[in-house]
């Protein structure tokens, strides 16, 4: 027998008598003091700790188990068993319109699972939350997951605003009568859907940026301050992207209490578990509460409270921290018994607190974010929290109530089709109305108008100011721009050299001023205003600052200083494109979302915007956006000395397969105030739901004044620049775009002054334009062999040229070549294939092979092509003008 110590047992005895002098004093301050009197006391402790030495444990997660104890939640303001029926009505006929589609077209697609694990979590928002329009003028804004979509429209059916003809041709789009898109689409679905969400991690952050948005719409006074709330809903799995985490500390930073996300725990992604080994809710939330958010975990039901009541010891939460969530995704699979041998069975003391339960009891307690009650009281502290952005991590079973088929297993994703005993233990278990000879067909289900169910769902909606999702256009036309703003650019710069980029800055200043315009403009730059010349407008409109400048910029002496200010103008996001961009996206959208015309302007170093962001760009022209895109720097051989990973020769050609963006190249001043004016115009004034992509570079050049009649031609892509006043029979037709332009009017005067070739020279503002203009013209054509064949602008324009035609630009050959099938004659294409190098712009010209004396060379191997001068004439030039022919190709090295 050993002996007993008595020392241990004393010391033991004194940290319980001591434990609970401290557990009273704390209930103490507590109760006279308040919360916040022991948060301030608790981290004066932890100072004095870490001052005496010692090392407290951290933690960034709190235990796994519901922030809202049960004795805090709110009372539930509506009727249980209505919301219940309803929402089981929505969850029968999203799973009709799935498994319809999928009979009528096998292979269709469709989601299932996703809605039905996040039925309550939207129900409980449509049914007390999302406000269409709050009592001070204001709604709210909602992100919806995108494979949600079927429960959405399901729910828009009962709501009386989709016919039962268009949940048949879901995803059958261009079915007679039309139908539903797949996921969020407001090009597919202008009236209905506001934001593209289901390229994952899109919806996080067009989010965050767009709560910040409404907060610089309010600090500038274009918005009145409201309690409008932007809600973003979003899948476990979805996290991994970076877009989804990366810009959650510009909203704690920016204290954007504006902004809920509600994050749907379901632990499984498409092929198996978000995190098998580990828990998807605590690693969450340690990432957004060590950003400053304010995280409410939504993890149990209601059924779940009694035993939490008696964890007194805390065993029963240790036990819920110590299990995976791949063990978590099998007991939802698994019967009673196996749940309780293997969660309680690890210690009696847990077996001993749920004996009172039958096996079947404890196979379906809920977990929280299935309990309307749980949810409820999450929103309604996410909504009343001030000071800084929620994230709500509501757990629940993916396919839920999908049963034996479907629910809590790794194949739920693709779920599309359930048996007919499936769907017959689905309908009796939600309490569906339909009976057992009809379940094959899965009929669509709606009550009458006057049903109990159908009135209580008007009325929540009505009460919440109208339905959602809704997209309206708001805001009324502005007036087509004055003429005076861009006259100046029109003369040129009359012997002066003026980068586009100087001018565009130029102008854009012009705009800001502009009483009509100014107020709407939005200038967005990723750090890079100074690289750009756009320090002047710091002074002028400031930089915007939700809490202003708490500081004295170390430039404060100088004039041109970084101001920042509540209510400045330019959008200055750091070093991120995709943050810009989401800004762009939430300026150029709140034409729709405010009726606020927004002109965003939006100018980037021009190899980080396509490439890099093309996700993002691809959303923006779902959204309908509006705005312009700078590419700054742009061209491959224009930005001297930066090398590979800055040069860009691509972009205008990734900036083809985007149906809405208009994307030009101008090489002169009045180019680019024609564009810009034109621009304005059709998509403020006319309402066109377009953007423009336009290249400005940092070079210094001569700008000529506007040659009469060209507005036409650089709107539609091409014009005449200069025609040869040289007399020859040798002729050439030089197409030049952006600063290459400036190489082809120097090869131009050395084919006349040394090669007796008489050079008209054309500038090529959008091969983008040219080359929609060509497919769209060949298109009816073929349509129409009958008729008349209609002629392309490039036929019209070079109807009576003669000589050779030759393109350059500093970009790939591509470009030009996507549009030589519409020239009368073939097209010896110039440009920049291949990686860019560290060097000067002359040495980089010659490199890619696109300066004047290459473009001499190109003119007289058309001509030699074209049977017009012989191979000895084409070799001495080759020779004269120091071009080495055996020098590696770009493309290649």
């Amino acid at each position: 027998m050993n002996p007993v110590n008595l020392d241990t047992i004393d010391i033991n005895s004194l940290e319980v008598l001591e434990n609970r002098e401290w557990l009273e004093s704390l209930e103490y301050v507590l109760q006279t003091g308040g919360p916040e009197r022991v948060g301030r006391l608790i981290q004066q402790l932890q100072l004095q700790c870490e001052r005496a030495g010692v090392k407290l444990p951290f933690t960034a997660t709190t235990p796994y188990e519901n922030t809202i104890p049960a004795d805090r939640q709110p009372p539930f303001p509506g009727s249980q068993e209505m919301e219940r029926r309803i929402k089981s009505l929505i969850r029968w006929n999203a799973l009709a319109m799935v498994m319809r589609a999928n009979k009528v077209e096998e292979g269709i697609g469709g989601h299932i699972s996703t809605f039905a694990s996040a039925a309550t979590l939207y129900e409980v928002g449509f049914n007390h939350f999302f406000r269409a329009a709050t009592e001070d003028g204001d709604r709210d804004i909602v992100y919806f997951q995108g494979h949600s979509a079927p429960g959405i429209y399901s729910r828009a059916f009962l709501e009386g605003r989709l016919p039962i003809e268009k949940l048949e041709n879901f995803r059958r789009e261009l079915h007679p009568g039309g139908g539903l898109s797949s996921y969020p689409h407001p090009w597919l679905m202008p009236d209905f859907w506001e934001f593209p969400t289901v390229s994952m991690g899109l919806g996080p952050i067009t989010a965050i940026y767009q709560a910040r948005f409404n907060k610089y719409l309010e600090n500038r006074g274009l918005k009145t301050a409201t309690s409008g709330k932007i809600w973003a809903f979003l899948g476990d799995g979805e996290t991994d992207e970076p877009e989804s985490l990366g810009a959650i500390s510009l909203a704690s930073r920016e204290r954007l209490d504006n902004l809920i996300f509600v994050i749907n725990c379901n632990l499984q992604r498409l092929d198996g578990p978000v995190r098998g080994n580990f828990k998807i809710i605590q690693e969450l939330e340690a990432n957004f509460r060590g950003a400053g958010w304010n995280v409410i975990k939504v993890i149990w039901g209601s059924d779940w409270d009694s035993l939490i009541e008696k964890d007194t010891d805390g065993l029963l939460v240790k036990r819920m921290g110590e299990i995976t969530d791949g063990q978590f995704q099998k007991y939802a699979v698994e019967t009673g018994r196996y749940f309780r041998q293997n969660f309680f069975g690890t210690d009696p003391r847990l077996l001993k607190m749920v004996e009172h339960l039958s096996d079947e009891q404890l196979e379906h307690l809920r977990l929280g974010g299935h309990d309307p009650i749980k949810v409820h009281a999450a929103y309604k502290e996410a909504v009343d929290h001030k000071g800084s952005p929620t994230v709500i991590l509501a757990k629940t079973i993916k396919g839920y109530g999908l049963g034996e088929s479907g629910e809590g297993k790794n194949i739920t994703h693709q779920q599309k089709k359930l048996n007919e005993e499936e769907l017959k233990i689905f309908r009796s278990r939600f309490g569906i109305p339909v009976a057992d000879e009809d379940l094959a067909k899965a009929p669509f289900y709606r009550p009458s108008d006057d049903s109990a169910e159908i009135k209580y769902l008007q009325e929540r909606r009505k009460q919440l100011g109208g339905y959602m999702p809704a997209r309206k256009v708001r805001a009324a036309a502005l007036p087509i721009p004055k003429e005076e703003l861009f006259e100046e650019f029109y003369k040129g710069t009359e012997g002066r050299k003026a980068s586009s980029t100087m001018v565009f800055v130029r102008m854009l200043g012009k705009l800001l001023r502009d009483p009509e315009f100014g107020k709407y403009v939005v200038p967005i730059v990723p750090d890079e205003a100074r690289t750009f010349g756009m320090e002047a407008l710091f002074r002028q409109v400031g930089i915007y600052s939700s809490v202003g400048q708490l500081y004295e910029p170390v430039d404060m002496d100088t004039l041109l200083y970084y101001k920042e200010s509540k209510d400045g103008q330019i959008l200055e996001e750091g070093i991120t494109e995709a943050g810009s961009m989401s800004s762009f996206i939430a300026a150029g959208s709140a034409y729709s979302t405010h009726g606020i015309p927004t002109i965003p302007f939006f100018i980037y170093y021009s190899m980080f915007g396509f490439q890099r962001i093309g996700d993002l760009v691809w959303a923006a022209a779902d959204t309908r956006c509006r705005g312009f895109m700078l590419g700054g720097t742009a061209g491959r051989t224009t930005l001297a000395g930066e090398g590979l990973q800055h040069q860009d020769g691509h972009s205008h050609l990734l900036a083809y397969p985007v149906p809405t963006c208009m994307a030009y190249d101008p090489a002169f001043a009045f180019e680019l105030a024609i564009i810009i004016q034109d621009g304005i115009k059709r998509m403020y004034h006319d309402g066109e739901s377009i953007f423009y992509y336009i290249t400005v570079m940092n070079e210094p050049v001569e700008n000529p004044a506007m040659p009469e009649g060209v507005r036409e031609g650089i709107l539609r892509g091409m014009y005449r620049f200069k025609k040869s006043e040289h007399k020859s029979k040798l002729k050439a037709n030089l197409f030049g775009s952006g600063t290459i332009m400036q190489e082809v009017i120097k090869a131009a005067e050395i084919l006349e002054s040394k090669y007796d070739i008489a050079s008209d020279i054309w500038s090529i503002t959008s091969y983008k334009e040219l080359y929609k203009d060509g497919n769209d013209v060949d298109r009816w054509n073929m349509l129409h062999p009958a008729e008349k064949p209609r002629q392309t602008f490039i036929g019209e324009q070079l109807k009576d040229a003669e000589g050779v035609f030759v393109a350059a630009s500093d970009y790939v050959k591509a470009m030009p070549e996507s549009i030589s099938q519409w020239f009368p004659r073939p097209l010896l294409a110039l440009g920049t294939d291949g990686f860019g190098r560290s060097e000067g712009r002359a040495s980089l010209r010659d490199f890619f092979e696109v300066d004047a004396k290459h473009i001499v060379v190109g003119t007289l191997t058309a001509l030699m092509r074209d049977g017009k001068v012989k191979p000895d004439a084409v070799s001495r030039a080759i020779k004269d003008l120091g071009v080495d022919p055996n020098k590696p190709n770009p493309f290649t090295v």
